[in-house]
């Protein structure tokens, strides 16, 4: 699980330039959301880093094309 959730940070901090305290946050954040998967029984780390940068994504906002910025016109 903790290799999952370092794999997870380190393609999110390819993506974004965040602040320490944010990144710990979020950090935080990934981190139960992660275990929630692995004790609900999801055991693939490469399944569990793909899960956990979407929740990453999600919360930011990254893959809500509205909340990104595109309106479509």
């Amino acid at each position: 699980m903790q290799a999952a959730i370092d794999r997870i940070m380190q393609s999110y901090d390819l993506l974004t330039t965040l602040q320490p305290d944010v990144r710990a946050e979020a950090r935080v954040k990934v981190t139960r959301y992660v275990k929630m998967l692995f004790e609900a029984g999801e055991r693939d780390p490469h399944r569990l880093a793909l899960f956990g940068l979407a929740y990453l994504r999600e919360l930011d906002g990254r893959s809500n094309p509205l909340k990104a910025g595109y309106t479509g016109l």
